[in-house]
């Protein structure tokens, strides 16, 4: 069995959701493997697995908007830490753990320690659809587009091999990348969908516009998470965090309205949920969500708060719900199957990858 070193993205919930399942499935096949990740990602991971706790990049939003300004400043005062743990992570995983590959999602330093040892490098994310993935896009967002594609292109260098999920599949952009359904929670997998009566809403603050908008719609009820209350509010009635209580929610609802987060879309795909997005304006991969959602027909993204199309969305939920049964949903099982046969062998495959795209890199 091989020595892995698994970086993990700590921005958000979902990477770590998603990273648990193939940190599992490695560890029952006998792999030693080292994680490495920092906020969210490091607390979601650290109870269950052996976890190094470095220092990541953040995204900072105001009023559903990512701020360039804030986003900058704030990962600018973390340059100090970073270094001190991209030291520590140098001496006490790589040099003295000596893995014999890396996988990553997401996460930068792994990436760059991976290309500095010469090992092989395997990207497990959505984001890298981004890149290595043809897709339609609207013309507003092609500057957007490039930028994102250069981002992630300086987070994750030289990648040898990248297992993408995605919910749109397009044409790959060269050999060494293969697309996959999304990754599922085994809590998500559980489940057994049903229609209830209400609409879940998942937003956290800065949304207040589009929830008094809700009000009018006085024949639904909607179930609100993200804002940390226990209360009723005409046809809204708030909800504190509950995992299960959630999920629940869920399983049991007509409909999602929600951000356009991968995590939570592609769960809802897989429950066969019309989703409602409301994109993260300059956030790329949510407004590129929003947008494929919407050509798939599984819903619609709504850039701007509109009542009439929040009740367009409404009256439409059958045509959504028809379209939404043959959405191809998976199991994991494809993906985990690339990955060992990757792993194989000492990693004999993902070392051929990487030799490969050595000889190719001057």
């Amino acid at each position: 069995m091989s020595k892995i070193v698994y970086g993990v993205s700590g921005e958000g919930s979902g990477h770590s959701s998603r990273s648990r399942e193939m940190i599992t499935h490695l560890e029952d096949l006998g792999h030693d493997v080292k994680v490495v990740s920092y906020d969210r990602g490091y607390n979601n991971l650290k109870d269950d697995f052996d976890v190094f706790e470095t220092e990541g990049l953040h995204i900072t939003s105001s009023d559903n908007r990512v701020s360039i300004v804030k986003t900058f400043t704030e990962n600018l005062q973390r340059l100090p830490r970073g270094h001190k743990k991209l030291q520590a992570l140098r001496k006490e995983i790589f040099k003295t753990f000596q893995p014999d590959c890396v996988i990553t999602d997401f996460e930068p330093m792994t990436a760059y320690l991976a290309n500095h040892y010469d090992l092989p490098l395997i990207t497990i994310d959505n984001q890298h659809r981004l890149r290595y993935m043809s897709y339609p896009c609207p013309a507003h967002l092609q500057n957007d587009r490039r930028m994102t594609v250069n981002i992630i292109r300086a987070m994750v260098p030289r990648p040898d091999i990248s297992l993408v999920t995605t919910f749109y599949l397009g044409e790959p952009r060269n050999d060494r990348t293969f697309f996959f359904p999304p990754i599922l929670r085994k809590e998500v997998l559980s489940l057994k969908p049903k229609e209830g009566s209400h609409v879940l809403v998942y937003l956290t603050s800065g949304f207040e516009t589009f929830l008094k908008k809700l009000k009018s719609f006085k024949r639904e009820t909607f179930l609100v998470y993200g804002h940390d209350r226990n209360d009723e509010e005409a046809n809204c009635l708030y909800k504190p965090f509950s995992r299960e209580g959630f999920l629940k929610d869920l399983a049991s609802c007509k409909a999602v309205m929600a951000t356009a987060g991968f995590t939570l879309m592609t769960e809802s795909f897989y429950l066969r949920k019309p989703y409602l997005a409301l994109p993260m304006l300059g956030q790329f991969e949510q407004e590129i969500n929003g947008y494929l959602l919407a050509r798939l027909d599984y819903g619609i993204n709504l850039r701007r708060v509109k009542k009439e199309a929040i009740g367009h969305f409404l009256y439409r939920l059958p045509d959504f719900e028809e379209n939404l049964a043959g959405y191809l949903a998976g199991d994991n099982s494809q993906i985990k199957a690339k990955l060992e046969e990757l792993l194989k062998n000492d990693c004999a495959l993902a070392k051929e990858y990487h030799r490969n795209r050595s000889r190719l890199m001057p």
